[in-house]
């Protein structure tokens, strides 16, 4: 274990998909969306989106999605400029084309370009690329579904036990984009109630990371590689930390998109204790 990661005064956690990792949810709320697109376009839908799970579609996570221009971005994580752009078949833009229409570093708005840093943003792509509307109630629906099936989530052995470990010495703050009745369930079937000194919730991550982020440094009085953000999404968590001088643990079961001297990638936050 590298202990210098928790040589630190602050620890910032994610929730969904870092204290749980469980992803039969998705399948779920891929049904769900699937109802909310046009008939004769679900078929497309179903089959867009396995292709996509099994890795032959530019959609993937780690990239952005424009719902305006239907493209796929391939966005530098730490300036968040796009390097290179593709429309929803994979069909590559020019350079030109790509500096006229993201001439600025992309703003990640959850509108109109949302990161797709989860399992959540997979099948919201493919149900928008196919014209559904307002997915919000999909979501929430599906929360609803996973706090009400508590066999679905999976409690980490040995994780509160680390926790307040970490906590008798360090500031344990959860950021999460959930919001508060649903992170209170959650923490609740996780057995993780009470081991938070704060929490934080409707972060809107990723375009609220920074500036949560950098609240959290200076009301605990840290300073930024004092702190660690731990999380399984890059742009979400990650990347807004390292851009502050923070240390980041990715939790993702690939390679890391890119190396940094501030970044450690495991598995699991088994992996951690």
């Amino acid at each position: 274990m590298k202990n210098e990661w928790f040589n630190v005064r602050l620890i910032i956690f994610d929730l969904d998909g870092t204290l749980y990792e469980d992803t039969n949810h998705f399948e779920y709320f891929a049904s769900l969306l699937k109802q909310m697109i046009p008939s004769d376009r679900q078929a497309a839908f179903e089959s867009t989106y396995r292709q996509i799970l099994a890795g032959d579609h530019p959609v993937s996570i780690g990239k952005a999605y424009d719902l305006k221009q239907d493209a796929v971005l391939t966005l530098d994580p730490i300036t968040l400029r796009a390097a290179s752009v593709c429309d929803w078949d994979g069909n590559p833009w020019t350079p030109n084309r790509v500096q006229d229409t993201y001439p600025e570093p992309v703003t990640l708005d959850f509108e109109n370009i949302v990161a797709i840093g989860d399992g959540w943003w997979l099948p919201f792509a493919v149900a928008k690329h196919y014209g559904a509307g307002n997915t919000y109630p999909a979501y929430v629906k599906t929360k609803e579904y996973l706090t009400a099936h508590e066999h679905l989530l999976t409690r980490t052995p040995g994780l509160r036990s680390w926790l307040e470990q970490q906590g008798k010495s360090k500031s344990l703050v959860l950021v999460t984009n959930s919001e508060q009745d649903d992170v209170q369930r959650l923490l609740s079937q996780l057995d993780l109630s009470g081991v938070f000194h704060q929490v934080v919730t409707d972060a809107r991550k990723p375009a609220g990371t920074t500036a949560i982020f950098q609240n959290l440094l200076k009301e605990h009085g840290v300073l930024p590689e004092e702190a660690v953000s731990i999380g399984d999404n890059f742009l979400n968590e990650v990347a807004p930390a390292l851009h502050l001088g923070m240390k980041a643990v990715l939790l993702q079961p690939t390679p890391a998109p890119f190396a940094h001297d501030r970044l450690w990638v495991v598995r699991s936050i088994r992996d951690l204790f």
